[in-house]
């Protein structure tokens, strides 16, 4: 379901997020996204014009992602009683490409697909009214089409879409109660220069900042340049990056060695900073 606020921002809007959401959700499960359902509730009094704007936005990010949006349903709250637009989707793929977590091992590596932070650094800044010489936007983007080419090449053990808590939440879902844990390089994390400043203006870490068009995997070392050559031809992967590795060490856990050479421990997010990001 997708109840993001406001409904358009920077990069995307909430019908781009609910096409390219469940898209994603589907292809870092290692399945091709085929058909997609949506049921709409809206606002009674809400601009058709805007309404028009977000099916047409739906409609552009279904033939980007090669989806179908096959059925729908709508239903009209009260003024009121809703917040404009509230989407909820149902996504079914085909298993194309199984993953294999099972075989994680102690020397394979994790490579993000490009920058970090992008889509929660720009929401908040939009939120909050912050006068920022910036082209700071969301990342929402389809990944299907760049992960089946990856795919097409390298075996991916792990994936997953750094959404709600980021890339730190995601890598300690990975590593809980595992035999390993995880070292994560800060020199070698990409961040734009609009969301490093935000970040640093706000004392926010960007790791734990939501990402709509980004995916992180685990890849066995020897595979893991080629995969990087291959994220690296998509439009969104232009900025991948070998970010870390699996290690003896730290087990279950995900620390992360700074630029200045000391150990800082990822926690899990303890409580949800921005919500309705999505």
């Amino acid at each position: 379901s997708y109840v993001v606020s406001p409904l358009e921002f920077p990069g995307g809007d909430i019908g781009s997020l609910a096409v390219c959401g469940t898209a994603n959700d589907l292809a870092v499960m290692g399945a091709k996204p085929l058909w997609l359902s949506l049921g709409v509730i809206l606002e009674a009094g809400l601009e058709f014009e805007l309404l028009e704007r977000v099916v047409k936005s739906m409609a552009a990010k279904a033939r980007e992602a090669d989806v179908r949006i096959v059925c729908g349903d709508t239903k009209v709250v009260e003024k009121g009683k809703g917040d404009g637009i509230f989407i909820n989707t149902s996504g079914i793929g085909v298993l194309e490409n199984p993953l294999t977590p099972e075989t994680i091992e102690p020397g394979d590596r994790i490579i993000i697909s490009g920058t970090v932070g992008d889509h929660g650094m720009a929401l908040l800044t939009l939120r909050k009214g912050f006068p920022l010489r910036s082209n700071l936007q969301s990342d929402c983007a389809p990944l299907n089409a760049m992960i089946a080419d990856v795919f097409s090449e390298v075996q991916i053990k792990w994936m997953r879409d750094a959404t709600r808590g980021g890339v730190a939440t995601i890598l300690n879902e990975l590593t809980q109660d595992r035999p390993w844990g995880v070292v994560l390089e800060e020199p070698e994390i990409p961040l734009s220069d609009a969301v490093s400043g935000v970040s640093e203006l706000l004392g926010l870490d960007p790791l734990y900042s939501a990402n709509e068009g980004k995916v992180v995997c685990v890849v066995a070392a020897e595979n893991a340049e080629n995969a990087l050559k291959l994220f690296k031809k998509s439009l969104y992967g232009e900025d991948a990056a070998i970010i870390g590795s699996i290690v003896d060490d730290y087990r279950g856990k995900t620390v992360l060695q700074t630029e200045m050479g000391t150990l800082r421990t990822l926690g899990i997010l303890a409580s949800d900073p921005l919500p309705r990001i999505c």
